[in-house]
């Protein structure tokens, strides 16, 4: 059945409204970048979100190096950078920093910056692009066979429907129904309760040392949005248990600031002050049948080193160009399992870095303190982990499996290189939102691929040939290539010719 031209059944069993190629469910960075994605690729995408409106508050406020790649990679980075405030190390505990300045990237840093401005551009590339918005439908269950997926919907009028689409894609948080519609598991533990979030006016900036604090009575951490506020992340262990809806005031927060970095900073007129409790879960699969789980829905981890909304949106980098290729006939099914295979991994990693500065941060044993202190001296004193750190936490360190016997950059992240000619970086011509065939006069020989592969010379010196993947890894690198070895790689990437999606 013809995606495009298909029908589905409504609530009442007949058929009518037209099958989409994908439904994707809740409208945070994670949807929004895998909508934006498709549209961008000439995917029938329809975007499902249980709000009936935008939201200007949100938990996550930090995008690491990575994910500004990505989000230069389809021209919103400069944008997101001019809102926030960077970021050059972090200082979780002793002397040791997290330091991201000599990361190889155009982002050395990591930006602060509410997540509601993240959204806000990710909204309008993904409505610019063709996406469809449909806000206050909540998803009440999904059925699937092997033809699609049935997804029941109602609205707050009391009116309810059901959609039907080839893949659907849950992104919908850490309580999705669609995962909960599939029965799987989520399995995990609670990692820390009773965090409060404030956003608050200083008298007083605090100094880089107490751009984060902990000791025996908590943590307090301090991130500016770059307009004058801040926003305060705190931890009192003596209010451990309170649970989420226990009301936060100001004088709780001035209270564990003064007593972790001995002064409150003067903070006052606080517009938004919550409570929340943080889980460590990760589900088993990403895919099941037609259905495929991503961001929040997927993995949670504790909020130490900022890699949540990180993860979610390159989750969804990584799965967009693969449905694409996928629903446009330029790739076998058997594509899509290498979301699970590339992704899971990375969140399973998130989970174990973050649960250790986690640790490091809210032990209360006193020799536990003092041993971490002294690791953290060591530590500054040898320079190893600093650097190893920061690749982990920015994403700049993320690598893909590849075939045995593969080129050393196979399956690697490739930096912005510069190229001969418009455009001049790499990353710009993966704004196209497809592969990109980086060599010497290979212009001819991917002509047949047009609109799959776009093609650039390196600006200078010797590099091998290399095939970049939409999400700007390496898919295929070779030195001096013949130019059947090149059509063969495009052809296995690419899919065949003839099947061009006209």
């Amino acid at each position: 059945m013809n995606a495009r031209n298909g029908s589905a059944r409504d609530a009442s069993g007949e058929r009518g409204a037209s099958v989409v190629d994908v439904l994707v469910v809740g409208a945070g960075p994670t949807g929004l970048v895998l909508a934006g994605d498709l549209a961008k690729s000439g995917v029938n995408v329809t975007l499902l979100e249980r709000r009936d409106h935008e939201s200007n508050l949100s938990r996550a406020f930090s995008v690491h190096a990575r994910t500004m790649e990505e989000l230069d990679a389809r021209g919103l980075a400069d944008e997101l950078l001019a809102l926030g405030s960077p970021v050059r190390a972090l200082h979780p505990f002793g002397r040791i920093s997290i330091d991201f300045s000599g990361l190889r990237t155009r982002f050395p840093f990591l930006l602060i910056v509410p997540q509601w401005q993240v959204e806000r551009l990710l909204l309008r590339r993904a409505e610019e692009a063709g996406a469809t918005i449909v806000r206050g439908t909540r998803v009440t269950g999904i059925r699937q066979d092997p033809g699609g997926v049935d997804v029941e919907t109602n609205h707050p009028d009391g009116a309810t429907a059901t959609l039907r689409a080839r893949y659907l894609v849950g992104a919908d948080g850490a309580s999705s129904t669609v995962r909960q519609s599939l029965g799987m598991p989520f399995p995990g533990k609670s990692a820390i309760r009773s965090v409060m979030l404030a956003d608050v006016l200083l008298e007083r900036a605090p100094d880089e040392a107490f751009n984060f604090a902990s000791n025996k009575h908590g943590f307090t951490f301090f991130a500016p949005f770059g307009d004058g506020w801040y926003r305060v992340i705190a931890w009192d262990r003596q209010q451990q248990q309170l649970p989420d809806d226990a009301p936060v005031t100001m004088e709780e927060v001035r209270g564990i600031t003064r007593r972790t970095i001995g002064d409150d900073l003067g903070m006052h007129d606080a517009r938004w002050v919550s409570r929340f409790h943080s889980d460590e879960r990760q589900v088993p699969r990403y895919r099941q049948g037609r259905v495929f789980l991503a961001g929040d829905a997927a993995h949670v981890h504790s909020p130490a080193g900022g890699m949540g909304m990180n993860t979610g949106m390159q989750d969804a980098v990584n799965l967009g160009w693969k449905l694409a290729a996928v629903v446009r006939g330029w790739a076998d099914d058997a594509l899509l399992d290498s979301y699970h295979t590339e992704r899971h991994p990375v969140a399973r990693r998130v989970l174990h870095v973050s649960h250790a500065l986690l640790t490091a941060v809210i032990t209360g044993s006193p020799a536990v303190r003092a041993l971490r202190i002294s690791l953290a001296a060591i530590a500054h004193q040898l320079r190893v982990i600093e650097p190893r750190a920061s690749r982990s936490i920015s994403g700049i360190g993320i690598t893909y499996p590849a075939p045995r016997g593969s080129h050393p950059l196979a399956g690697r992240r490739i930096p912005d290189l510069r190229l001969a000619g418009e455009p001049a970086r790499l990353y710009e011509a993966l704004r196209q939102g497809t592969f990109v065939l980086v060599g010497r006069d290979l212009a001819a020989v991917a002509a047949p691929w047009e609109g799959r592969v776009v093609t650039a010379s390196p600006a200078a010196g010797l590099h091998p040939t290399l095939l970049v993947r939409p999400d700007g890894y390496a898919a295929w690198a070779a030195e001096d290539p013949d130019p059947d070895e090149v059509r063969e790689t495009l052809t296995r990437w690419l899919g065949e010719v003839d099947h061009r999606d006209s």
